[in-house]
């Protein structure tokens, strides 16, 4: 699952497109995630646009931004490591909306305390033809669940359509282990209190759950997904930067 191309012999390295990944068979995969830019929006998105107008490429990165440090400080939590909102200098070192979602998800974890199977794991597939990365496999009670981690403002139906293509890539590359269930663990909720009636949930969190008859539906969908994204981008190559290894000069006057 390496982004990148090392070739020793011409002293050079190719780091590839961000959305694809290469694989052993040295075919370019689309991420999961990158066939879903396929997947129609709902008019809420567009008025959204239309309210946001040039603003909606920095909220985008924004958002992908504070995702990322969110998923980072959480893999380091269950990695044991001690994480603290504040640096050697005495500041802030995250902002005050990542620091909270990891707060949240570190009373689910403490609450719940679920084992982790497998954490932060790269899968790809050339028989699929398309590649991901899985946030986390647990055990929550009796069931064994295939867990998404996200801070949007909101679930959208593409993220099971997400978890049910990486639930086919968990299939083909372990066929003894059984999924019960596929979540998301959602850290940007509305929830007000903790959970009632078996549900499981804080202040501003909330674990959803979809069963499998439904990832069912959600895996045709994708399929049918995946082949719009592959009409659309019929002979589209992955954009690849090539870097020289080393440089010295020559001339030196050192």
């Amino acid at each position: 699952m390496k982004n990148y191309k090392l070739d020793l012999d011409r002293q050079r390295i190719q780091f590839i497109d961000t959305r694809f990944y290469l694989s052993p068979k040295e075919n370019y995969l689309p991420s999961v995630t990158t066939i879903l830019e396929a997947y129609p929006k709902d008019a809420s998105y567009y008025k959204w646009l239309k309210d946001v107008g040039s603003d909606a490429d920095h909220i985008r990165d924004e958002a992908g931004r504070r995702g990322s440090i969110v998923h980072e400080l959480t893999e380091r939590y269950d990695c044991n490591e001690e994480i603290s909102l504040i640096n050697e200098y005495g500041t802030p070192q995250y902002r005050m909306m990542e620091w909270s979602m990891f707060e949240r998800y570190c009373e689910f974890s403490m609450m719940y305390k679920p084992t982790i199977d497998m954490m932060e794991v790269h899968l790809m597939s050339d028989k699929l033809g398309f590649a991901g990365t899985l946030d986390r496999v647990i055990k929550l009670g009796s069931l064994t669940m295939l867990l998404d981690i996200k801070t949007s403002n909101s679930i959208y139906p593409s993220y099971w359509l997400q978890l049910a293509a990486y639930h086919q890539l968990l299939k083909e590359h372990n066929k003894k282990l059984n999924i019960d269930a596929v979540a998301i663990l959602w850290l940007n909720a509305k929830t007000r209190t903790s959970g009632k009636g078996g549900a499981i949930q804080g202040l501003g969190w909330q674990l959803v759950t979809r069963t499998m008859t439904e990832l069912k539906k959600d895996w045709e969908l994708f399929k049918s997904t995946q082949k719009l994204w592959l009409a659309i981008n019929d002979g589209v190559t992955p954009r690849n930067i090539s870097y020289q290894l080393k440089y010295k000069k020559d001339d030196s006057i050192c």
